[in-house]
């Protein structure tokens, strides 16, 4: 009997963000979410792309109680802009930090802000929305931030976060997900230390892969050939709407805690489960580094306000 889907507790009345929510993780997140009940800000960076998603959930979901943001992550103008409008809106009760820049370039490329793109995307522009939104956060809310397999099968340079020295794709990605998670952690470290009542957690998705995930229009069209070439990965891989399991659970159960680290049961794919991070994303002195860092490249600091502050 399959695990899939994992019942949710009804989330009527809450008030969710989703990055990248126009595909993928996010999208299968997002759908589920307002499957529950709750109301869900998609954003992305395509308005025809979103407005894709938000149709296909009101086609199985009528009632889905959505909203759409078009926001660049890898801009700190559009997000700055994003969080603006959010800050407008009622506070929210969770965020899944998921947008994120899966196929990378083949060459080092730049954000409009002059920070490594990959980079910019994937750690810099949720450091910034986060910075934003985190007193807007209601009581009791989580973030949820998306890490990788992919940070078990590469090493960190530290000192090289803009990859100026040496770029490669694969490095690119890795090393973002690994400051992703370093951030993660650290962020927790500091409301536990300030007494915020607030959660910050990382997810992986395991190998959740196109071709294993249904067809839905404008949202996830993979060839006929994409899905006969994931198909042979079965044993070990799943489809982006199982894999969206796991930030579902940490977004949602009680049992998770604040640094927790889950991911699939069997590493690649299954149900949530606790895990260990590496060494290197959980240690605190690397986090202090890369927390400095990302303060720096984005011009901005990252205050934890304190539990009386709320």
């Amino acid at each position: 009997m399959s695990w899939y889907p994992l019942p949710l507790p009804p989330r009527a009345g809450r008030r969710y963000l989703v990055t990248g929510a126009n595909a993928g993780l996010g999208f299968f997140t997002a759908a589920r979410l307002a499957a529950a009940g709750a109301h869900v800000v998609l954003s992305g960076r395509s308005r025809e792309r979103l407005d894709a998603a938000t149709a296909a959930i009101r086609g199985a979901r009528p009632a889905a109680s959505l909203e759409t943001l078009v926001m660049d992550q890898s801009s700190l103008a559009s997000v700055d802009a994003g969080a603006h409008r959010l800050l407008a809106d009622a506070p929210l009760d969770g965020v899944i930090a998921n947008a994120g820049m899966v196929h990378t370039p083949s060459t080092r490329e730049v954000s409009v802000d002059g920070n490594e793109l990959v980079l910019a995307t994937n750690v810099l522009g949720h450091f910034g929305l986060l910075g934003r939104l985190l007193p807007h956060l209601a009581e009791g809310a989580r973030v949820v931030w998306l890490g990788s397999l992919s940070t078990w099968l590469s090493t960190f340079r530290v000192e090289d976060l803009q990859l100026e020295r040496g770029y490669d794709s694969w490095r690119a990605y890795a090393q973002s997900k690994i400051a992703v998670q370093s951030i993660g952690f650290e962020l927790d470290r500091r409301l536990r230390a300030a007494g915020t009542p607030l959660a910050s957690v990382v997810a992986h998705p395991g190998y959740s892969i196109s071709g294993r995930t249904p067809m839905v229009p404008g949202v996830n069209e993979p060839t006929r050939r994409k899905r006969f070439v994931d198909a042979l990965q079965s044993p070990w891989a799943q489809g982006k709407h199982r894999g969206a399991e796991v930030p579902l659970h940490v977004l949602t159960a009680p049992e998770v805690e604040g640094g927790d680290f889950w991911g699939p049961r069997y590493l690649t794919h299954g149900p949530p489960s606790r895990q260990r991070p590496t060494r290197v994303s959980s240690d605190p002195g690397m986090a202090a580094r890369v927390w400095s860092f990302a303060e720096q490249a984005t011009g901005r600091s990252f205050d934890v306000p304190d539990g009386g502050a709320r």
